[in-house]
């Protein structure tokens, strides 16, 4: 009888201990890994938001003038622009890594949010630096 109600105590105790490591590896896939990923590839992010929005736009742009006024020149522009969109390949797989690591979807619109903002106000900067004033 002695030996059994070790056994049971033995076999609760590693019971327990299972329990809480689970319990510290789900928080730590829920919680922890998160927000280090969002650390670590925050601004890398950002620039593949931003870079890919500015391909978005030039390719456009390009498409739309191939299609008003079709020329070489135009075709052209417009195979260069599409190159370009590997750019935005390179935003896709990194969101999609930083949603394997457990961010959503609200935290990485933030993040591109502030990305278009931040480099939205460096760029308006710059044209405000460099335009031609009449």
């Amino acid at each position: 009888m002695r030996a059994l109600t070790k056994r049971v105590t033995l076999f609760l105790v590693i019971l327990n201990v299972a329990a809480a490591f689970s319990v510290i590896v789900v928080a730590t896939k829920l919680v922890f890994v998160p927000v280090i990923a969002k650390q670590i590839y925050r601004d890398r992010y950002k620039n593949l938001v931003f870079q890919c929005d500015e391909v978005m736009r030039a390719h456009f742009i390009a498409k739309s003038n191939a299609v008003r006024v079709p020329s070489a020149r135009s075709i052209n522009e417009l195979r260069a622009a599409e190159v370009s969109l590997l750019s935005c390949h390179d935003y896709d797989k990194l969101r999609k890594r930083l949603q394997t690591l457990g961010l959503n979807e609200g935290e990485l619109a933030s993040l591109g949010l502030e990305a278009i903002e931040e480099k939205a106000r460096d760029v308006r900067t710059f044209v405000e630096t460099h335009e031609i004033r009449y």
